[in-house]
């Protein structure tokens, strides 16, 4: 597996070896140039202060019981770094992955925040489509690229379900992402943040690829959707595959860690509650975007020469709306804004492969959703 020249493992000094060498013979060692005030009686009187890139080893048992018991497998806490946010995590895997100006593969359509974060990372971005073929979206495997393309790809990355298509990958489309990253000696990395909000239309086949022994995976997941609570910014990276893959990959990343050690005593001590509130916050999104997504069903039904498809969504918090292509985007959203001073966001923010379409948010309150949701479509009428 090729990891990045940005990161190096270094054999340990002259003085590490010495050092090492005395505390196994029991010599205890004070070290003057310790900088920790919390071993010197400062900071809070009775708070040890342990520094660990991969976050407080007892937040990371408590997090990887939790995972256990939410996916059906032993989570190893070892093979968890706590993070401040999922964009850490895409930034320090660019970081791992690639030396600049290098690649990794991203669905289209698809949030942007996948290219904003590369760009920092001096890292490029190579789509992998995803078709709608009128009821679903399909994964492209043409649109995957023959090995050795230049510039070599360095990743996969998959997102389940997609963000705004809200399609999770089947069971097919899993094994091919799989067996592409093997035979391509690929990491996968996946994005399945919210995989916990399903819809009525979700795949009774849809599953995690966080976790899998098969090739070298990277999940991330986290607090800000799962709790519902963009403020809660908690997230988490598991590292699996085969174990001396794993171990390698851990190694370079302890480095990266190392370097910001991002996550918060604090919040390491709130992690268990946090937890515990999951199911409770999760269910009640579930129920408003369901909801919300059944009123726009209803709503463009009432119309039966309505212009307007709803693009079911499998999971996820956003549904996008199809009309006529030759009502422009810009114009729809422009007049939207001007009539009813309702925001929405264009399609062509995501990269669809086709004009005329619009991602709304499931997440409103059920009235405002109602009432606005019926000012867009008599606006789409109108324009029609």
């Amino acid at each position: 597996m090729y990891f990045s020249r940005r990161v190096s493992l270094s054999e340990p000094n002259a003085i590490t070896l010495a050092a090492g060498k005395l505390r196994a013979q029991g010599q205890k060692l004070i070290n003057i140039s310790d900088s920790n005030p919390t071993r010197h009686g400062l900071g809070e009187v009775g708070t040890l202060y342990q520094a660990d890139p991969r976050g407080p080893r007892e937040a990371r048992r408590v997090l990887a019981v939790f995972l256990s018991q939410r996916d059906g497998r032993i989570v190893n806490p070892d093979n968890l770094y706590l993070l401040s946010s999922t964009s850490q995590g895409y930034s320090w895997l660019l970081k791992l992955l690639c030396d600049p100006g290098e690649a990794v593969l991203a669905p289209t359509p698809g949030y942007p925040l996948i290219e904003a974060l590369a760009n920092l990372e001096n890292v490029q971005v190579e789509p992998y489509r995803f078709a709608w073929l009128g009821r679903n979206w399909e994964l492209d495997p043409l649109s995957l690229p023959a090995v050795g393309v230049s510039p070599r790809p360095r990743a996969l990355i998959v997102i389940n379900p997609g963000n705004p298509t809200g399609a999770y990958l089947d069971k097919g489309e899993r094994q091919l992402v799989q067996k592409y990253c093997a035979e391509n000696n690929l990491p996968l990395i996946v994005d399945e943040v919210f995989f916990n909000f399903p819809l009525p239309a979700a795949l009774k086949s849809r599953a995690r690829l966080a976790g899998s022994p098969e090739i070298l995976t990277f999940a991330l997941d986290g607090l800000s959707k799962n709790l519902c609570a963009p403020g809660a910014k908690v997230a988490w990276l598991e590292v699996s595959g085969p174990e001396s893959q794993v171990a390698e990959a851990k190694a370079y990343l302890d480095i990266i860690a190392d370097a910001f050690l991002p996550f918060s005593d604090i919040l390491a001590t709130q992690l268990p509650d946090f937890l515990e509130e999951i199911p409770s916050q999760s269910a009640r999104t579930r129920e408003r975007c369901a909801a919300n997504l059944d009123t726009l069903q209803s709503l463009v039904g009432e119309d039966p020469v309505s212009p307007v498809t709803v693009m079911s969504p499998q999971g996820g918090w956003n549904v996008l709306l199809r009309f006529p292509s030759h009502i422009d985007e810009d114009e729809l959203v422009e007049n939207l804004l001007k009539d009813y001073g309702i925001y929405c966001q264009p399609g062509y923010f995501f990269d669809l492969p086709f004009s005329g379409t619009i991602s709304l948010s499931l997440l409103l309150q059920p009235d405002s959703f109602r009432k606005n949701a019926a000012k867009i479509l008599r606006t789409i009428a109108t324009l029609s």
